[in-house]
């Protein structure tokens, strides 16, 4: 396996599952937990994804508005009653609406993005 060029790129495009849930952290900072629905070769999951000081907007996000989310696939661990356990999840580094108006940022962003993976 060639390390160097290992990427770790998610591009995910689809409706809300669900209402996103905001909460602030004990140290202060905001992180927002959505699930984007997506499809596959006609079956559909759900991908849950994590957003850092996310914009404002997000609260305004209802179940079914469709969203574009550029980001990495993180593996988080953490410690409960019944022991540790892990979760996956997408940690987004651009969320956008999918609109005519915006089109062109998330575009831009993922073509960047792609194009950064092959800067070597």
């Amino acid at each position: 396996m060639d390390v160097e060029n290992d990427c770790n790129l998610a591009v995910l495009r689809g409706p809300l599952s669900s209402v996103p849930e905001q909460r602030i952290l004990e140290s202060g900072t905001a992180v927002a937990t959505l699930a984007v629905r997506t499809t596959l070769e006609g079956k559909a999951t759900s991908v849950p994804v994590t957003v850092w000081d996310p914009p404002a907007w997000i609260a305004e996000l209802g179940e079914g508005d469709e969203l574009v989310v550029l980001g990495a696939v993180r593996r988080r661990f953490y410690r409960s009653a019944s022991g540790t356990g892990s979760r996956v999840d997408v940690e987004a580094t651009y969320v956008g609406r999918v609109t005519r108006r915006d089109r062109t940022t998330w575009r831009r962003r993922i073509d960047a993005a792609v194009a950064a993976l092959d800067a070597d």
